[in-house]
């Protein structure tokens, strides 16, 4: 590390040990750790209402292939769509094509707002089998997504991908294992420094509102999160070439629905138009039938 005043060298390695031949890298484990403390969290908010514990055993499924699917294609047909679109198999199955032939290379590219698109069916769809309003299941999954962003986003730093632009600001990082010589904006920490306080704030006004918080809690994650997404891909490199003469790049463009949706179901909060319509007994009669 050299002098603070003047930049930070970042040349950490993503791998923390290797075990039998397998690498054990900060990202996976991050990206771990982020399932476990938000199974553990959800845990505790269906306990504070006393709802079954199998519920939650279904709505992790859920949330975990919405998750999933609607990052990956999310990545395929918002940033490279003419790629994907002409190579189908390569958007659902870990492969890629090259002139040797076919070749496993993991899933390479998952997009946040095509898993907040994915989350909301997916919640949509449980809700429409297991009885469990949506909005309830909502307003307590934004606590677990936004604390995963908080590990995520440091594993992206392990990784040295997804920074900024060029600085000046004592805090600039070179990332050498990248290439790089000039100092750039760290954004995997601003945008996990932003995760980690909105999660502070969700978290108590979550406490603090048992009665009042359907889609509070959601609204807030929506227009919190986006908003603070919008204003940091200002110092953010382009993911992708043709983004780089963009005003605004895909990213932003993306998150003004999200935002313009929160606002939405926070007006909609304000005005009452949105019941809390849990009823745990039917809940509970459901899960002893099963």
């Amino acid at each position: 590390m050299n002098n603070l005043l003047s930049y930070i060298t970042w040349d950490v390695s993503p791998k923390i040990f290797s075990i039998f031949g397998i690498d054990i890298n900060w990202y996976g484990t991050l990206f771990a750790a982020a399932f476990v403390v938000g199974f553990l969290l959800m845990k505790k908010t269906f306990k504070m209402d006393k709802v079954p514990l199998g519920y939650l055993d279904s709505l992790a499924v859920y949330v975990f292939f919405g998750t999933f699917i609607g990052a990956r294609l999310g990545h395929c047909l918002f940033y490279e769509p003419a790629y994907y679109l002409s190579n189908p198999l390569e958007m659902i199955l870990p492969i890629k094509h090259y002139e040797s032939g076919w070749k496993f290379i993991g899933y390479r590219g998952l997009a946040s707002h095509g898993a907040a698109i994915g989350i909301q069916i997916a919640i949509w769809l449980h809700a429409r089998k297991t009885k469990l309003p949506a909005l309830w299941s909502l307003d307590r999954i934004v606590l677990v997504v936004t604390l995963a962003g908080v590990f995520i986003r440091t594993g992206n730093l392990f990784n040295s991908e997804i920074y900024g632009n060029v600085t000046s600001l004592p805090w600039g990082f070179v990332f050498m294992r990248e290439g790089e010589m000039l100092p750039k904006h760290p954004t995997q920490i601003y945008e996990a420094l932003a995760y980690l306080i909105l999660f502070v704030l969700l978290y108590i006004t979550f406490i603090k509102t048992k009665e009042k918080r359907s889609g509070l809690i959601f609204g807030l994650f929506l227009a919190v999160l986006f908003a603070a997404r919008f204003l940091i891909e200002f110092v953010k490199e382009p993911q992708e070439i043709w983004e780089q003469n963009m005003v605004i790049n895909m990213g932003q463009i993306l998150s003004i629905p999200f935002i313009i949706e929160g606002i939405i179901i926070l007006y909609l909060c304000a005005k009452g138009k949105l019941k809390n319509t849990l009823d745990i007994t039917k809940l509970q009669i459901k899960n002893k039938k099963k």
